[in-house]
């Protein structure tokens, strides 16, 4: 048998965990679509998120330590250093309590529609032209 004390603060923990959960879900993120543009040679690359500030911090810590997904825009960071890239949040969704809104399937059309929009591939972005959009 464990002592009263432990059971006690399991409990304290694990109230406190319920709390930090339903504290998390009525936080509000940025949700949107960015770009992150090489300024030498307007190559871009276009992207959504239901949380744009960790998506867009991501990103930059990736390029900085030199892991980044797409090695085209890796290698020009590399070649070119972070001076030469903006980062650039093209249209935010503004949240609405009162509905139910699928906010990634959201993000995906505007995502799609900006790629359309801008046709970042080849010698004009960092797409490759097999992402999968809506």
């Amino acid at each position: 048998m464990k002592p009263p004390a432990t059971n006690h603060f399991k409990s304290i923990f694990m109230s406190n965990k319920k709390d930090l959960k339903a504290s998390y879900k009525l936080m509000k993120f940025r949700i949107g679509v960015f770009l992150i543009r090489n300024a030498a040679n307007n190559k871009v690359l276009i992207e959504g998120s239901v949380n744009l500030d960790a998506i867009l911090k991501r990103h930059q810590f990736e390029l900085k330590s030199g892991v980044h997904k797409n090695e085209a825009l890796q290698k020009d960071w590399n070649e070119l250093g972070a001076d030469h890239f903006q980062f650039e949040i093209l249209s935010e969704i503004q949240q609405d309590d009162a509905n139910k809104t699928d906010y990634k399937k959201e993000v995906k059309q505007l995502e799609s529609m900006f790629i359309e929009e801008y046709q970042p591939f080849g010698e004009k972005g960092y797409h490759s032209g097999v992402e999968k959009h809506p």
